[in-house]
């Protein structure tokens, strides 16, 4: 490892330690802050002699990790069920993202084989800056978040015949001048490493050896998985588990590239297939600092590929062809938005969502002038146009956050159902914490109100004959509708943090007579919750916490009566300390600060606390032997 290579690792790494930090305090998100650092650092690469467009392949990487863990998220049916969206608005997208393209690209006097080409790029969307960014946001599981990773799933299968099609699009004058340049290498690189399985091979051949390797992936993530990691994990090393998890992704990926499939989309159709692995949350939790290691370096290599010496001496028309591109393509995600009934808010969010070009674009210049398709003087403004275009996106969602989404949350586009009040429970979120209230309830033989945002999801519940309603329950006209006012309990079980505390506040303010019971994300959360007037505060991996400590004492010896007893006196305990240090969280102006009244409670009273919590345990436990 040489000197020069540790002084650029340490330069990205710092880089992006001081900007993403500083731009989520800004609330400008992880992804806008690692563009920035590449910005700022561009310059040390390049005197350092870099190859960042080398690099920006390499931490590609990425990419591949992140659809692998999305499929690891995904079962088989799910993805079934999206199957419209992926092949028919995802291709709509790309056929008219291209004409539209060709199009603007032939009016300005390019000839159509390059305009072709340049529509082809600029269809493709980042698949990188949209997942992380809607992950990061929680939208990823709205409507709109579903159909935008629809669309971008089809974007991944559209690359190969992509790459298949552009060669035939070669020009004969620089395909002359491009076998000129090789005639004068000729001698170098013959050696190579070439492992390309399809490479001269018909195209019925081409074929079965595709299939015969997305067939060996399957077989592979559903066969294999099992054996292969309980056979490593006899050695009872966690980096070999590790390196064992990587191996695999990496295996995937290169054999996808074998057969000229892409990558990402081999890993993608990997992760679906171990979905219902017994390793899946092992995979999960081995390979997301690698993805989001990988994933941050990528996002400064674009940030970094930005040639400012090209753009000052053509400002105004890459400028102007990036802006140009945004606006076509949103109202070409409009047009799909509408057509495939998104909602106000999701539509907007889709539209924007993918309005960039991707990193997929990076490939597909390098390829047009390899193929003597593009000329390099107007590759050189496309990756521009790529980069700017990328780069812009942030903006695109704070505008999103900022301004389009509190306008729908208010007044969507799609009308909520006509609710008829018939029960006085009404359930907020039909999720995995709500519907199990509901099926609860429902069982029980009492009426539910359920209210969900999620167009998807309450179709779904339909065709299985459970009753829902679409609408924003945050909003006070659809609660009313609901019968908020003759309601007698009202759960709160939706996602979202920060809307779940607002719509607790507003039912402690509006209808205080109403019995809430919301859920809670974490400890901070039930704070939050607290302060905000709730009093039957839900902690949604408590319960089950609960539960695991009593196997744990029953299976070290206790009776089950023994283990009831002791739990039940840890619950009491912490739920009467809970309540203590709640309160003195809503006495703090500011309770995270060090001298607030909560932290001086934590500091004065957590040793007598523990101390008097394992003497109480400790008699429990003596009275029971």
């Amino acid at each position: 490892m040489t000197a020069e290579f540790m002084f650029i690792t340490f330069t990205i790494f710092f880089a992006g330690m001081i900007a993403v930090p500083l731009a989520s305090r800004f609330g400008l998100g992880s992804v806008l802050g690692y563009l920035i650092a590449g910005i700022a650092i561009g310059p040390v690469l390049q005197w350092a002699g870099v190859d960042v467009i080398a690099l920006q392949h390499f931490t590609e990487f990425g990419v591949v990790m992140m659809l692998f863990l999305i499929g690891l998220e995904m079962q088989p049916k799910v993805l079934w069920a999206m199957r419209a969206r992926i092949f028919v608005m995802g291709g709509l997208q790309v056929t008219i993202t291209t004409l539209a393209v060709m199009g603007v690209a032939m009016l300005f006097g390019l000839g159509w084989t390059i305009a072709l080409a340049i529509g082809l790029i600029f269809a493709l969307s980042s698949t990188a800056i949209v997942t992380q960014t809607l992950n990061e946001k929680g939208l990823m599981r709205s409507d709109g978040g579903q159909a935008s990773f629809s669309v971008l799933l089809f974007q991944d299968i559209a690359v190969i015949p992509m790459l298949a099609l552009i060669p035939l699009l070669a020009l004969p004058e620089l395909s002359a001048a491009l076998h000129h340049g090789d005639d004068h290498g000729a001698g170098h690189g013959e050696s190579a490493l070439n492992l390309n399985m399809v490479e001269g091979l018909p195209g019925w051949q081409t074929a079965l050896v595709t299939l015969a390797a997305v067939g060996l992936v399957i077989f592979a993530g559903r066969y294999l998985t099992g054996p292969i990691f309980r056979y490593v994990g006899r050695a009872r090393l966690r980096e070999l588990f590790v390196s064992t998890a990587l191996m695999m992704v990496i295996a995937i990926a290169l054999l996808m590239t074998m057969v000229g499939l892409s990558p990402a989309l081999g890993t993608f159709l990997a992760g679906v297939v171990m979905a219902n692995s017994e390793y899946r949350h092992e995979l999960e939790s081995d390979i997301a600092p690698f993805k989001g290691i990988f994933l941050g370096v990528f996002f400064i290599t674009v940030g970094a590929s930005i040639d400012f010496a090209l753009l000052g001496e053509n400002l105004a028309l890459i400028v102007g062809l990036t802006v140009g591109l945004i606006l076509l393509k949103c109202a070409v995600m409009l047009a799909l938005g509408r057509t495939f009934r998104l909602a106000g808010g999701d539509k907007w969010l889709f539209a924007l969502g993918l309005a960039q070009a991707g990193e997929f674009g990076f490939v597909l210049v390098s390829f047009t002038v390899a193929n003597a398709v593009v000329p390099p003087a107007v590759a050189d403004l496309l990756l521009l146009v790529v980069a700017l275009s990328m780069l812009l996106t942030p903006a695109l969602f704070i505008l999103y956050d900022r301004i389009i989404a509190p306008r729908y949350s208010r007044q969507q586009e799609r009308a909520a159902d006509e609710i008829a009040p018939n029960s006085k429970i009404i359930i907020a979120g039909h999720g995995r914490f709500g519907g199990i209230v509901n099926r609860a309830l429902q069982a029980a033989d009492y009426q539910t109100t359920v209210v969900d945002y999620s167009s998807e999801q309450l179709a779904m519940l339909r065709r299985f004959g459970l009753s829902a309603y679409f609408g924003d329950a945050t909003r006070p006209d659809l609660l009313h509708a609901a019968g908020i006012e003759e309601a007698d309990v009202f759960v709160i079980a939706i996602d979202n943090k920060e809307a779940a505390t607002e719509l607790a506040r507003y039912m402690a303010e509006h209808h205080p007579s109403v019995h809430v019971v919301a859920r809670a994300i974490d400890r901070w959360h039930v704070y939050d919750l607290w302060r905000a007037g709730c009093r039957d505060i839900i902690r949604e991996t408590y319960d089950s916490s609960i539960r695991a400590a009593r196997s744990v004492f029953e299976v070290i010896g206790h009776s089950r009566d023994e283990a009831e007893r002791l739990i039940g006196m840890f619950e009491e305990f912490d739920r009467k300390t809970m309540v203590e240090t709640a309160q003195a969280f809503l006495d703090s102006d500011d309770p995270h600060s060090e001298n607030s009244a909560y932290s001086v409670l934590i500091r004065e009273n957590l040793e007598t606390w523990e101390a008097e919590l394992k003497e109480s345990m400790k008699k429990a436990r003596q009275k029971a032997e």
